[in-house]
Parts: structure tokens; sequence; C-alpha cells
């Protein structure tokens, strides 16, 4: 006969078995709900990504144009407007587009922009589902990403990960800090570059721009708030004509108590990092460790707020510019020169 003890004992690993087995399934169903977003949203997009074949020219000739390289890009208008970045498609002489259906198509150069790393070509094709546009405000470290393009000609490969970072500054070709870069660890590869970055909802929150080649999963993205602005103004005028101060910034938080001391109308500003020497902003007088909070009377709660007021129309013209230094409210006056490249 059992005792007491072995009673339960036996009690004990039925319960441990139980447990095991409710553990089990969970993990099921947290990867099968992780698989269901990752396929969703990439069945979703996938078909407005596309495959780009650069050529450009060798020598002053047209004619004896080369292959330059590949990359990705996305369809992001049913007209068939394609956000890529500047370093696959500036300077092109020649680009070709092939659908994830095997269509391929010539396109055309609507402009670039390379202190954002961003262009936008043109093809003329029917039946085209454009992808959905999200905001990158919206997002938060952590959470689920998905990265699709054409590393090394493997057309529409998908790749998973997070979003490592917010806020980043990346260098552009040109020499621009582009800021308030998303860092993720979904892995791209040489030919990712002007792929889509999405959420788990299939809306694209960036534009695949670079990887840390050395290092592992180390990638960036240029947020899409940033490319739907450059996108606009690209398609509406061929070229993005700036002004310049010449700071280094990121996004920062503002106390509380001196939003409410001041009634300031946002809740973040850009941190001053660095200043270029003889710039606007040096001879105003702004400071690193200021918190840039207005520009020209308007609120600045982000770097993309500020990249938004510094247009052609400020070129020259004397403004003013609001910082908080420590915890003091101050209002300098700064004429933006226009940005050489």
């Amino acid at each position: 006969m059992y005792n007491e003890i072995d009673l339960l004992a036996g009690e004990d690993e039925i319960i441990e078995s139980s447990v095991q087995e409710d553990n089990n399934s969970t993990d099921y169903e947290l990867l099968d709900a992780y698989s269901r977003a990752v396929v969703q949203a990439a069945k979703k997009v996938s078909p407005a990504v596309v495959n780009i074949n650069v050529f450009k020219s060798a020598g002053s000739s047209r004619k004896n144009a080369q292959r330059a390289g590949s990359g990705s890009g996305f369809i992001f208008t049913p007209d068939g407007f394609i956000l890529t970045n500047s370093h696959v498609a500036g300077g092109a002489v020649k680009i070709e587009v092939m659908l994830s259906d095997g269509r391929q198509y010539n396109a055309d150069l609507i402009g670039d922009d390379a202190d954002t790393d961003l262009a936008v070509i043109r093809i003329d094709s029917p039946k085209i589902k454009p992808v959905d546009l999200g905001n990158s405000e919206m997002i938060n470290v952590g959470q689920l990403v998905i990265a699709i393009g054409n590393p090394y000609g493997f057309q529409t490969t998908v790749t998973a990960g997070v979003v490592s970072a917010l806020g980043r500054s990346l260098r552009a070709s040109s020499g621009r800090l582009i800021d308030n870069v998303i860092q993720t660890d979904a892995a791209l590869n040489p030919g990712n570059s002007g792929g889509p970055l999405v959420n788990s909802k299939g809306e694209v929150i960036g534009v695949n721009t670079a990887a840390i080649l050395p290092a592992q999963n180390i990638c960036f993205a240029t947020a899409i708030n940033t490319a739907k602005f450059i996108a606009a103004k690209l398609i509406q005028d061929g070229k993005i004509r700036r002004s310049y101060i010449g700071i280094a910034g990121q996004n920062v938080p503002i106390h509380r108590r001196i939003v409410r001391y001041y009634n300031l109308p946002v809740e973040k500003g850009i941190m001053v990092t660095a200043i270029t020497d003889d710039s606007p902003a040096k001879k105003a007088g702004i400071s690193e460790g200021d918190i840039i909070i207005a520009f020209n009377n308007s609120p600045v709660a982000g770097i993309d707020d500020l990249h938004k007021l510094l247009i052609d129309k400020q070129v020259g013209t004397e403004t003013i510019i609001e910082v908080l230094r420590r915890t003091e409210l101050i209002t300098l006056n700064i004429t933006p020169d226009e940005l050489r490249r």
C-alpha cells in the first residue's frame, strides 16, 4: 500500500507535469503569435518591394553607362513613386526596376537628397498597390520590426528583429548627420538599402539605410516621418534646398516643472551636442547643452520639426530661436545660411 508521503509525491509529479505542459503551450502560443505577425506583415508589404539596378556613366559619355550597383525600394503611391536611398539611385543615368512578380520597368530619377540618404524614382506601371506608411513617432524600443529587401540579389528577403534604439545620428555620404535614425537588429546586408522597415501591422516606419558590417546586427533606418517630408519635396521640386544653422543634436524630454513654469507648448526639444565653427548657431550665441524649443515662432519638439522649418525661405533671413539653457529660457537672433553641398 502507498503511504501518505508516496501519495503526496505522486501529486507533486502530476502538478509539475501539468505546469510544464502549460508553459510549453504558452511558448507555442507566443511563437505562433510572433510568426503570424511576421508572416502577415511580410505578405502585406512584399508585393510593393522592388529590386533596383543602377547604371552610371563611365567618363563623360552617357552611352557608356555601366552597372554601378543594386538596392531595394518600395512603392508608396498608386501612381508608381518609389522610395529608396540616395546612395542607391543618386547620379544614375539609367535605373531598372523589377517588381516582386517579375515585371521589369525603366525608372526615372525624380530627385535625391544625399543629406538624408533618400531618393524618389518613378515607374509607369498599372495595378500597383502601395505600402501603408506609418508614424515613426509612435514606435518604441523593443517592439517587433521586419526588414524586407534584396540582399545580394536575393529578392524579397525577410528578416525580423526589434527596435534597438531611437534618436540615433548617422553620418550621410554628404558628411551631414542624419538625425533621429532608428537602430534595429533586423539583419541588413548590401542590397537591403532602400527597403522598408515595417511594424507588426505592416506599416512602413523606416527606410533601411545602413549596417555596421563588422558588427552583428547593428543596422539603421531613416524614420518614415522624415522620409514623407523629403519625398513630398522631391516630387514637388526635384531637389531639397535647405537653410542651415550648424548644429548637431538629439531629441530629449524637458522636465515637467520647466514646462509648467514657462507654459511651454512642447514637452520635448533638441539638445545641442555639437556646433560647427563659424556657423549661424555659433554667431547667434548657441552653446552645447542648450535645448532648442522654438524656431521662427514655431514650436520645435524634435529634429524633424526643425528640419521642416529650415527651408529655403529662411536663407539669409534673420529670425529668432528659443533655447533652454539649464533652467533659463533665452531668445536669440539667428540668420540661417544656405546649406552647401
